[in-house]
């Protein structure tokens, strides 16, 4: 099976690429913004016909929540219009595509500790979260009426390299706040379902390797936490000790503004059935780079 990637070069696409590497079964084609450009996508046609791949996974996408939030009419054609146009593209070819969507299209308003369910309804409350529904949206009108699979995956607070993430992110944080004598803030009231890159990449592949991409899917890893959990998993993980003090999600004004119960219901999955505990999952992500982790001092054996 033929798979291009959208976004290859990206945490979710790099691990893909990765992946499908040690499969027989899947050929991956690493798309890169030369290939499909968000801001001008009508290229997708050409890159389609080129490589004449079986499914797509569109991966690609502008992450920036708070730049999202600045510019909506840029996150509209990036995260929306560019998903409808290559879904169009795909259409008239046969090809199939899988669409990597967002807990964000959920305002996480919710209150009974359920999490969301792929059959919920959506009800985004930013501009990211809109932008990526409206691609929801437009694949689905674009793929009504033909046999070719549309999958739409849901997945949420993705880490793993590459790239500045969340674990890295405190690192640098817990460094900061050895440095200054002051404790780390911790926001204690998101909370979402971390999820480790190369353990989506395998769910998706799972998903595509059994023909199983149709419909809607919530991928993430097993479990929730708060960014204060995770945050305090990563230190225990790495050993670093710093004071920590949990405060609110409004400690920190921004443009955007998250889901603070942003935690999805995961869809079994075909082979796999679930993902690993998030914790599970982070405890091996955190091993596999441990020696690339810029560590406080303190922290160093």
């Amino acid at each position: 099976m033929r798979v291009a990637i959208t976004g290859s070069s990206g945490r979710l696409g790099h691990a893909l690429v990765d992946l499908a590497a040690e499969s027989r079964d899947i050929v991956a084609l690493p798309w890169t913004r030369a290939d499909l450009d968000l801001d001008a996508p009508t290229g997708a046609a050409d890159s389609l016909d080129r490589d004449g791949p079986d499914v797509v996974i569109h991966c690609a996408a502008w992450t920036d929540v708070d730049g999202n939030a600045r510019e909506p009419a840029v996150a509209e054609q990036r995260n929306g219009r560019a998903t409808g146009v290559l879904a169009q593209a795909c259409r008239e070819r046969g090809v199939g595509l899988v669409v990597i969507s967002t807990n964000e299209v959920f305002d996480g308003r919710r209150t009974d500790g359920r999490p969301y369910r792929p059959s919920d309804r959506t009800s985004p409350a930013n501009a990211y979260g809109r932008a990526k529904l409206l691609g929801e949206q437009l694949a689905a009108e674009a793929f009504e009426g033909t046999a070719a699979p549309l999958g739409i995956v849901r997945t949420a607070w993705l880490f793993g390299p590459p790239g500045a993430d969340f674990p890295s992110k405190i690192v640098a944080a817990a460094r900061s706040a050895q440095a200054s004598g002051s404790p780390l803030r911790l926001v204690a009231d998101e909370a979402g379902s971390p999820t480790y890159g190369r353990d989506l990449a395998a769910g998706l592949l799972d998903l595509v390797s059994n023909g199983a991409t149709a419909g809607v899917h919530h991928v993430v890893n097993g479990g929730f936490a708060t960014r204060a959990t995770w945050a305090r998993r990563v230190l225990r993980e790495l050993e670093i000790e710093v004071e920590t003090e949990d405060v609110s999600i409004d400690t920190w004004p921004r443009p955007s503004t998250p889901p603070r119960w942003g935690v999805l219901e995961p869809t079994p999955l075909p082979t796999l059935g679930s993902l690993r505990p998030w914790e599970e999952a982070l405890a091996a992500d955190l091993d596999r780079r441990r020696g690339a982790m810029e560590l406080p001092a303190a922290a160093r054996g």
